[in-house]
């Protein structure tokens, strides 16, 4: 089983934004996005037990893959910075290249289960991968779609449990 699972918004949040509510956490991004600044995706941390959460798939025998929203050699390489750094399961990093979406990038890697958030902080459904993946291509991925900022602790650490949500 091939798990991909989004980086930003759902597996890392800002290491300032950790004592906030997840409420706070969106309109803190939202801020963030509205003045334009530069976001320093190496300061970020896991969301609660993120780790923790996808060793146990692992443990199980899930290919973990991630898939981030950053697009240049030096943004992919702060997010490979932060999946050593915090020790998560070693597994591919995925990125849009070029005239692609998140869509084509799931697409190619064909996981079994895509595992992102609701992108609330930038537009909800639009912004998201799987409600553009085609059809064909849907039918055989699983979504678990889960709140911007709020991590994947309570999903469920077995595997069979996490086919069927």
């Amino acid at each position: 089983m091939k798990i991909m699972v989004f980086t930003e918004g759902t597996l890392f949040i800002g290491a300032d934004d950790v004592s906030l509510s997840r409420e706070e956490r969106i309109r803190a991004v939202q801020q963030v996005l509205a003045a334009q600044e530069p976001i320093d995706f190496r300061s970020s941390v896991p969301a609660g037990k993120a780790v923790q959460k996808l060793h146990a798939w692992h443990r199980q025998g899930a290919e973990i893959v991630y898939l981030t929203s950053r697009t240049t050699p030096k943004e992919v390489d702060d997010i490979r910075y932060l999946l050593d750094r915090f020790g998560f399961p070693d597994g591919g990093l995925f990125f849009r290249r070029e005239g692609e979406a998140y869509r084509d990038v799931a697409e190619r890697v064909l996981p079994d289960i895509l595992v992102e958030d609701d992108c609330e902080s930038i537009g909800g459904e639009i912004a998201m991968t799987y409600p553009h993946i085609r059809p064909e291509f849907r039918a055989r991925i699983k979504s678990v779609v889960v709140p911007e900022a709020g991590g994947i602790d309570y999903l469920p650490d077995d595997l069979a449990a996490l086919e069927v949500l």
